[in-house]
């Protein structure tokens, strides 16, 4: 056949929940579909199409259907642009975070990397898993596909044979390493594998694949994440400049690579290295809301939308579906400890305080500067957390317009309380001439012991979120292990300055103990 087909772009604007696989397929001319070099054409620029024909059996549920998620047709999207190499370097760098067992290794191991190799968009694959083990299983799939499925032996004889010696023997086909006669690459590596300067020849990875390069919480530290951000940092985007990048992956605990990833794409916070290295995070919830404010499940045949709901107060749906490290094992509090305004409403607030629990300096090991807005109601006998936020911020002009901006947001403020164990003059003079009242305080307690009072307030229904504080209730559920902990000082500061743990304090939580 010498006349090219276009491949329909039925992909574009639609979401699983509009998805018909029926008409979808029905776009395709079966003549066509039935010719190698038809299915070469069709397939060409479209991955999906590709996985539906050669790679069916993969796609398919124990019931024998095919159905897809919002990030299935995402990374169709986003897999399309490998067709046009990178022109400049570190410009295709990305992070694709979706809930546990969405098929992540399915796509980017093996349907997308296959896809690409098969129409040479992409030369040399670099997949990097958690483990050898891991990346060698992942390889061993993809290899079973090019000795074992007779229809993409057919149509790309020259991937699915092996490169050989003259003498005969196979270049590389090993449990860590696959060249086709094509001249296709795939190297698969545990993270912490010697990764430097891998090369083919002349020829370095133009696709890096990186898929759940972080154990369990169990097997993990916040000093291995940072080994392993430093390896992936040093050793592996170095590998190749220009090459595509792919990070893949759930959230296993507080602080770790693919959580720091989750808050860049929600807007939370961007770490340093992650602007720094030009990586795109993407991050498809387990619950999407539609444009009308109602709700729908991101794969509805695999996980319907009254099963998410049931499941969405557990701490399991929150780390594993949500990707939300609230779900993490701390020692204090968990999710069960949070409340929010009944129909009743807000508490009337009484008086409220702004307390700043501020970092000396906003370099890039400095903790953050934490400001938490805090009611007390006189009427409940309960205090309300109104916001909470944290930031790298030098202290100084800066720090004082966030201050009063708060203050504007929050009129009912009277009272900025903020601890001065360090610095306690730079804070008195940003803090100058205020419309409120400036009230430093010293913690001479320790912070376990005092976080430990403020969860027993907590706990016994004196304290409730005005809405739910992502980044707050994460840092609370996992402390102590989480990296920072501004937040609950913060927090904590104001509930103890309302409630005070002694008997006979706490029932004095009047305008004489606020201020």
């Amino acid at each position: 056949m010498a006349t090219a087909v276009r491949a329909p772009s039925y992909l574009d604007g639609l979401d699983a929940e509009t998805f018909d696989l029926t008409a979808y397929l029905a776009q395709f001319d079966a003549e066509i579909l039935d010719d190698p070099e038809g299915r070469r054409t069709l397939t060409r620029l479209n991955p999906l199409l590709f996985g539906l024909v050669y790679l069916r059996h993969h796609l398919r549920d124990s019931e024998g259907r095919i159905t897809f998620g919002d990030a299935h047709l995402d990374w169709c999207r986003a897999a399309r642009k490998w067709v046009r190499p990178p022109t400049r370097p570190a410009v295709d760098r990305d992070a694709y975070i979706a809930p546990r067992n969405m098929g992540k290794s399915t796509w980017w191991f093996l349907i997308l990397p296959m896809w690409a190799a098969a129409h040479g968009h992409v030369k040399f694959a670099a997949a990097f898993a958690s483990s050898a083990t891991q990346a060698e299983t992942h390889l061993s799939t993809f290899k079973a596909e090019i000795d074992r499925n007779e229809l993409l032996r057919r149509d790309f004889r020259t991937l699915c044979t092996p490169a050989k010696r003259p003498s005969g023997a196979n270049v590389a086909d090993t449990q860590s390493m696959y060249i086709a006669e094509s001249g296709f690459v795939f190297a698969a590596r545990g993270i912490d594998s010697s990764n430097l300067g891998m090369k083919v020849g002349e020829r370095r990875p133009d696709l890096i694949l990186c898929d759940d390069i972080e154990p369990d919480e169990s097997s993990y530290s916040l000093d291995l994440a940072r080994k392993r951000r430093t390896t992936l940092i040093d050793s592996i985007l170095p590998l190749n400049v220009y090459a595509r990048v792919v990070i893949s992956g759930t959230v296993t605990m507080p602080g770790s690579i693919v959580h720091q990833l989750v808050k860049h794409a929600r807007g939370v916070e961007t770490a340093d290295w992650i602007q720094e290295e030009g990586f795109r995070a993407h991050y498809t919830p387990p619950i999407i809301k539609r444009d009308d404010g109602t709700e729908r499940s991101v794969w509805p045949a695999k996980w319907p939308y009254p099963y998410l709901t049931s499941i969405a107060h557990t701490r399991s749906y929150a780390k594993n579906m949500a990707n939300d490290p609230m779900g993490a094992n701390g020692d204090l509090w968990t999710p069960d400890d949070f409340r929010y305004p009944g129909d009743e409403g807000v508490d009337p607030i009484t008086h409220m305080m702004l307390s700043i629990d501020p970092a000396v300096t906003a370099k890039k090991g400095s903790d953050f500067t934490a400001m938490a807005v805090v009611s007390w109601s006189a009427q409940r006998r309960r205090c309300t957390v109104h916001a909470a936020t944290a930031m790298k911020i030098q202290p100084g002009p800066l720090l004082r317009e966030r201050v009063l901006a708060l203050l504007d947001e929050f009129p009912e403020i009277g009272l900025i309380l903020i601890e001065v164990n360090q610095g306690q003059d730079t804070w008195q003079a940003i803090l100058h001439d205020m419309p409120v009242k400036v009230k430093p305080v010293s913690q001479t307690e320790n912070k376990f012991v005092r976080a430990e009072g403020v969860l027993h307030h907590y706990q016994r229904g004196r304290v409730i979120h005005a809405r739910r504080l992502v980044e707050l209730e994460q840092q609370m559920c996992a402390f102590p292990k989480a990296p920072h902990d501004d937040l609950v000082d913060a927090v904590g500061s104001a509930i103890r300055r309302f409630i005070p743990n002694k008997p006979r304090e706490a029932s004095k939580a009047t305008k004489a103990s606020y201020l």
